[in-house]
């Protein structure tokens, strides 16, 4: 954006805004369209915008902060931010308490529903930007999902994943039994994994 351009409404709004923030800052939806049109703004997605010069930022994981809040990273998605595994999750996971209302998101998006009385265990808040977070699960708590999923997600992964939490300093298997105790099932599973592994 050129130092020229003066953009009186932008004080009003964050770096990423929706389209209702732009109209009540004042922007017109004509203005705001020409504004992008200029390349003053990108869109990120229907009716969410951030300013072209805005610090760089991941685009997926904005969208889901603004519209999905509860929106909380699991399974492969969190293993791989925990560093638990080697693939490169080819779509992002997302967990929302059961019986929520599923937002439209990009197609690189699977939302995964969750008890929502088990839904905030071991849930942590991952900034997005200053003013954006969205939630991630413990690496305890995603491999209590991934060992109770493991029909879905593959016991290899699984086993593996285990197996590098494991080998981390300071990992206690008391701590992964205690998380799995809170989920039908999972503990007599997250048991047995252990005995194999260990």
């Amino acid at each position: 954006m050129s130092r020229r351009t003066i953009i009186p409404e932008r004080r009003a709004l964050p770096p990423a805004f929706t389209y209702t923030q732009a109209r009540a800052a004042g922007i017109s939806a004509e203005r705001l369209y020409a504004y992008r049109n200029q390349g003053l703004i990108d869109q990120i997605a229907r009716g969410l915008y951030r300013w072209a010069d805005a610090p760089e930022i991941d685009e997926d994981l904005l969208e889901i902060a603004h519209r999905a809040p509860r929106g909380t990273l699991c399974l492969i998605t969190a293993l791989a931010r925990h560093g638990l595994t080697d693939i490169i999750p080819p779509r992002i996971d997302i967990a929302l308490p059961r019986g929520s209302r599923i937002p439209a998101l990009r197609k690189t998006i699977d939302v995964h529903t969750f008890d929502r009385e088990t839904f905030d265990l071991g849930r942590a808040e991952l900034a997005v930007d200053d003013k954006l977070a969205i939630g991630i699960y413990s690496p305890e708590r995603t491999l209590v999902d991934v060992i109770r999923l493991r029909h879905r997600e593959g016991s290899d992964v699984a086993w593996e994943s285990l197996r590098r939490w494991i080998a981390r300093k300071g990992s206690k298997p008391a701590a992964l039994l205690a998380m799995a105790k809170h989920f039908h099932g999972a503990e007599g599973a997250v048991r047995d994994a252990l005995e194999v592994i260990l």
